[in-house]
C-alpha cells in the first residue's frame, strides 16, 4: 500500500469515527431516527439545508437544538408566523446618532438569518413574500439589504420544519424553495420501544444534554474531504439517468414517469444525488461511490425535486412512490439501460 492510499484510508477511518461519535452523542437526547439523524448529518457535510417534515410533537426541533449542541456554531432560531417580515430575518437599516456631535446615520442591525446553523420553525406559517426573503441566503449564503450585499458566516446550514396536516394559516413553499433544500426528511411516529424510552427521558429526573463534538474547523475540513471522493463515469451516469427519468416524455421517462409526474428534477437533484452518495461512500470507508450509495440517496434527495400531475393526486400516489418504480426500472448501466425491450 503506498503512502497515498494510506492517507486516503486514514481519512475515511477518522470520517466514520467523527460521524459514529456524532451518531452517538445525539442518541443521548434523541431517542430512535437513526436513519432520519444520519441524513441530516449527511447534508450538512455536503454543505446542504434540509426540510424536515412530520406531525407535531415528533422531535424536529429537538433534534435541530440537538445539533447546535454537538456543533460548536452559531444557533439562530426563527419562529415562523403569518405576520413576519422579510426585514424580521435579513435585518434593516436602524437611524444611530452621535452624542458628541448630534449627527444622524443609518446602520445595519443584522437579523437572525446571520448565524450558522439556522432552525427555521414551521416555515410554512410565513408568507411567500418573507419565504422569498430566505432564497438569496440558501443558495448565495449572503444576504442585500438596502443595495448592499452581506456575506453569511460558514459553514451556514437552515434546517426547517414544516407540518403537513395543518392547512389553516400555512402557505406552502414554492418550488423555487423547496429545490434549494439539498434532503426532504420525512420523520415518522415512534415506534412502542422507543416511546418507552421517550417517557423515561421526560417524565423523570433524566436530563442529559448532548455535548460540543466539532467546530467549524473540522465540519470546513469534512466538506472538502467528501468533494474528493471519487466516482467513476458509468457511476455517475446512473446518477444522471436516475435524474433525467424523473422528466416525463424525456429520453430515460419510465411509464410511471409519463403517467404521473408534471415536472421532474432540476440540476440540483443530481448534484444532491452525487454528493450524499460520497459521503455514504466515506461512511463504508472507501473512497469511491458505489451504485449502492446512489440509489440510497434517491428519495430524501428528489421527493422535493418531483411534482405530480392531478392524475397522480387524484390516485393518492406519492412521489416516493414514482422514485421507488423509477429506481426499480433504472438499470445500473447503460448497456442494460439500451436492452431494455
Amino acid at each position: 500500500m503506498s503512502k497515498d492510499d494510506k492517507k486516503v484510508e486514514e481519512q475515511c477511518k477518522d470520517f466514520r469515527e467523527m460521524f459514529d461519535s456524532l451518531r452517538k452523542e445525539i442518541g443521548k437526547v434523541i431517542v430512535g431516527h437513526e436513519s432520519i439523524v444520519d441524513n441530516v448529518l449527511i447534508s450538512i457535510f455536503c454543505g446542504g439545508h434540509v426540510l424536515l417534515e412530520s406531525v407535531p410533537g415528533l422531535g424536529k426541533t429537538l433534534l435541530v437544538r440537538t445539533l447546535s449542541d454537538v456543533f460548536s456554531l452559531e444557533f439562530r432560531r426563527i419562529q415562523f408566523t403569518p405576520d413576519l417580515m422579510p426585514a424580521d430575518i435579513i435585518g434593516t437599516n436602524i437611524v444611530m446618532e452621535d452624542a458628541s456631535s448630534g449627527r444622524r446615520s443609518f446602520e445595519f442591525q443584522p437579523g437572525p438569518i446571520f448565524g450558522q446553523i439556522i432552525l427555521a420553525d414551521e416555515i410554512n406559517r410565513a408568507t411567500p413574500k418573507t419565504q422569498s426573503a430566505m432564497l438569496e441566503a440558501m443558495q448565495e449564503h449572503s444576504v442585500t439589504s438596502s443595495g448592499q450585499v452581506r456575506k453569511l458566516p460558514e459553514p451556514f446550514i437552515v434546517l426547517a420544519t414544516q407540518n403537513p396536516i395543518e392547512q389553516e394559516g400555512t402557505y406552502p413553499l414554492p418550488e423555487a424553495q423547496l429545490d434549494r433544500f439539498f434532503f426532504k426528511v420525512i420523520v415518522p411516529y415512534s415506534n412502542r420501544k422507543e416511546l418507552g424510552e421517550i417517557i423515561n427521558r421526560t417524565t423523570t429526573e433524566h436530563n442529559e444534554r448532548a455535548q460540543n463534538i466539532i467546530g467549524k474547523e473540522e465540519i470546513i475540513n469534512a466538506q472538502n474531504l467528501v468533494r474528493r471522493v471519487v466516482i467513476a463515469e458509468h457511476v455517475q451516469d446512473y446518477a444522471i439517468r436516475l435524474v433525467l427519468a424523473t422528466h416525463p416524455q424525456g429520453e430515460f421517462a419510465a411509464e410511471v414517469t409519463n403517467k404521473y409526474i408534471r415536472f421532474g428534477s432540476s440540476p440540483r437533484g443530481v448534484q444532491a444525488l452525487v454528493l450524499s452518495a460520497k459521503v455514504r461512500a466515506l461512511l463504508d470507508e472507501r473512497y469511491h461511490v458505489s451504485f449502492g450509495d446512489i440509489s440510497e440517496s434517491v428519495l430524501p434527495t428528489l421527493r422535493h425535486r418531483v411534482l405530480l400531475n392531478f392524475e397522480g393526486q387524484a390516485e393518492g400516489i406519492t412521489t416516493d412512490d414514482v422514485l421507488a418504480q423509477i429506481l426499480e426500472n433504472t438499470p445500473t448501466t447503460m448497456e442494460q439501460q439500451l436492452n431494455v425491450p
